[in-house]
């Protein structure tokens, strides 16, 4: 079989990988337009349920980049200029980058040769295929040529978002949230090796209006992300990449494949980067494409059953990803809440989690908020 894999991103790599691995004799030809070293962003995470997926299937591949992670058992919110930590939530992180030259290291160790600073200007191009796997992401050249036919669509969150670094690391996954004058700010942030953090900045459209963001500079802009989170940096500065406010598109298709074209990862389906799974969702889609081929005797049955399988699991975290999404667009409602209140309207927002499972899985913070209502409870009496 021949298999061309567009973008050389995680979920490209790993399918490349995974089939090269599974089937030696195929001819696998990774395309990727940037160059093997260049990424846009900083640190990504993954769950201890999303690594545990990936171990069941391929502990190679975990026991390769775990050593480089880094990692934490607690979310911390700080609020008003209180902590409150929720305890027994595992996750750990790495730095995009790194993450990328280990797959590539693990492609290459499994004989693929990814072809950089490739640009693929046209499907057309890739005729002689039999396969043709699109995980060129947001922005996907095969999607774009058929939006019709795999059901294309896209709407965008209406809070902003810049992404930049830190070299000032965090001792767990945290969130800051800070009122100004003029709005508020909440910042995403969490290490990703021992000397970096992510710190991604966000705000709704009428505090990002306020600053008049639209008219700056993205160093301007970072100059102002820093004032606002001084506290929360301790000096330290933000480091830019392509750091300019976005609005977090939903991307969505419908049909999942045309002919022998189809698409995993974001440019498949995008999942807000609050429940951190983009990376995540765009490694099972691999594994999920890898295992239906090899269930079925074609390729169009294969397909077809890639999408029967993968799609129910993947509307299920898209539709927790709009509602938590959705938490987020009024945060700052939120921030009037009491700081107990408030952590618990923050971990129950996707609707995943209830308070039984949070006296399972967070035995401590549900004591402290128990506690908290009791105690207020009393004081109302």
């Amino acid at each position: 079989m021949r298999i061309a894999v567009i973008g050389g991103g995680p979920g490209g790599l790993y399918f490349a990988y995974l089939w090269k691995r599974r089937h030696p004799e195929a001819q696998i030809d990774l395309f990727e337009q940037n160059a093997a070293g260049a990424t846009f962003g900083f640190g990504v995470v993954f769950s201890d349920q999303a690594l545990e997926f990936l171990r069941a299937d391929d502990p190679d591949t975990v026991d390769a980049i775990a050593p480089r992670m880094e990692r934490w058992n607690n979310i911390t919110l700080n609020l008003r200029g209180q902590s409150v930590e929720i305890d027994g939530v595992g996750f750990s992180s790495i730095g995009r980058l790194e993450l990328l030259t280990i797959l590539q290291a693990r492609a290459h160790a499994a004989g693929v040769v990814p072809r950089y600073e490739t640009p693929v200007q046209s499907p057309d191009q890739l005729r002689g295929y039999d396969l043709i796997v699109a995980a060129d992401g947001l922005n996907s050249l095969v999607r774009r040529g058929f939006e019709g036919d795999f059901g294309f669509s896209v709407s965008y969150s209406t809070n902003k978002f810049a992404w930049y670094g830190t070299s000032k690391t965090f001792a767990t996954l945290s969130q800051t949230f800070v009122a100004t004058e003029l709005g508020t700010f909440n910042a995403h942030h969490y290490r990703y090796s021992p000397a970096m953090s992510t710190f991604l900045v966000e705000c709704d459209r009428a505090t990002w209006q306020a600053y008049g963001f639209a008219d700056k500079s993205v160093e301007e802009s970072q100059a102002v992300c820093e004032r606002v989170f001084a506290a929360t940096l301790d000096g330290h500065k933000l480091v830019s990449n392509k750091s300019v406010w976005r609005n977090f598109p939903w991307v969505w298709n419908e049909h999942w494949s045309h002919r022998n074209m189809v698409l995993i990862g974001d440019a498949l389906h995008s999942a807000h980067f609050s429940i951190g799974s983009g990376t995540r969702l765009a490694i099972e889609d691999a594994i999920a494409l890898a295992k239906a081929l090899e269930a079925e005797a074609d390729i169009p049955k294969g397909l077809a059953r890639y999408e029967r399988e993968r799609k129910p699991i993947v509307k299920k975290l898209v539709t927790a990803a709009r509602t938590s999404a959705a938490w987020y667009e009024t945060f700052g409602e939120h921030m009037k809440l009491d700081p107990m209140d408030f952590a618990h309207s923050y971990i129950t927002r996707s609707g995943r989690i209830d308070d039984a499972r949070l006296r399972a899985m967070s035995p401590q913070f549900m004591a402290r908020y128990e506690a908290s209502k009791q105690a207020g409870a009393r004081h109302g009496a």
